[in-house]
């Protein structure tokens, strides 16, 4: 089996008013490694520390993680990666081969920040590689948009860029714009997970037909103003009356902490994805004190928090082998 090593990138999602449809790239990376393996013996898995946790209890794959999460995700085949690399080999009809794979985490856990796309996707992409890319491009993308249940997360880490994003549940159609080179994404991260299942629940069934186009009106406007590069549209093409207004009861100082990004020079702000991260957009000038006050507004509400700047990534995945 060949060695291979991808590089993933985090996601923003939504934009605002752009909820399950707009997602963009960041420079901000999850790297997997596979190489081939020894099979692991019985006598080997035995003699492991059964009070360890998590385990590596399959036979022919072993992990190791380091950064987010290397003392909380699993070492085994309930691993996200794992599973998503299972799935390619059902679909290919490949015997798994024994492996070792490496992961290396820098995009926050349940932050907002397309943590599971990542893992999922670099699990796909990973295995379609052992499979001798048996899967096109197209093909990567439904699988990971199902077993995501949303694709504007799986296709910007893909392709990279700011995409457009539509699913009916059985199909995702997309399109990539370039991200301009000139704006930031300064990331707020709070020191609390919030996961996508909870932020999602507490969202209404249905909508009032206004705030229905309040939204439309918004999303179709961030979209042209990313074209003609009107930065100054983007406080009002990033509202949202959709998931925000429900979504900030989970996140303490939402508000405020909205209020000081904009008043120190945001073109707009949003939850990023599901929460809790707080995601400004700006110039480079800008950025640093932008993150500054943001965390600041959050320790107002007892809420510690770092914040990250980043630029957006117009590349996408990167495999090497």
């Amino acid at each position: 089996m060949k060695n291979i090593k991808i590089k993933i990138p985090a996601t923003t999602a939504n934009f605002g008013s752009g909820f399950d449809v707009l997602g963009a790239a960041l420079k901000l990376y999850n790297e997997i490694e596979v190489t081939h393996s020894v099979m692991l013996s019985n006598s080997e898995t035995s003699q492991r520390d059964s009070s360890a946790s998590p385990q590596n209890d399959s036979l022919n794959v072993k992990i190791d993680i380091e950064g987010e999460g290397k003392d909380t995700l699993p070492r085994n085949e309930k691993n996200v990666v794992v599973r998503s690399m299972n799935t390619v080999f059902n679909i290919c009809k490949k015997n798994p081969p024994a492996y070792h794979l490496r992961l290396t985490n820098r995009i926050p856990l349940a932050r907002g920040l397309g943590s599971s796309a990542a893992a999922r996707l670099g699990g796909i992409v990973v295995a379609n590689e052992i499979c001798d890319r048996k899967l096109s491009e197209d093909e990567i993308i439904q699988i990971g948009s199902k077993l995501e249940g949303h694709p504007d997360n799986v296709v910007p880490s893909f392709f990279g860029g700011l995409c457009v994003c539509n699913f009916n549940g059985k199909n995702v159609k997309y399109t990539k714009l370039k991200m301009p080179s000139n704006l930031k994404a300064v990331l707020c991260i709070p020191d609390f997970e919030l996961s996508t299942d909870n932020a999602r629940n507490i969202l209404p069934k249905t909508i009032p037909h206004k705030d229905a186009v309040f939204n439309s009106s918004r999303v179709a406007l961030f979209v042209s103003a990313i074209i003609q590069k009107k930065y100054e549209l983007l406080s009002i093409a990033m509202e949202d009356k959709l998931h925000q207004p429900y979504r900030k009861k989970l996140i303490p100082g939402m508000d405020d902490v909205f209020n000081s990004a904009k008043k120190s020079g945001a073109y707009g702000v949003c939850i990023s994805g599901s929460g809790p991260t707080i995601l400004a957009v700006s110039n480079e000038k800008s950025a640093g004190r932008i993150g500054k006050v943001m965390q600041k507004a959050f320790a107002e509400h007892n809420i510690k928090s770092r914040y990250l700047i980043c630029d957006f990534d117009n590349e996408g995945i990167k495999i090497s082998v």
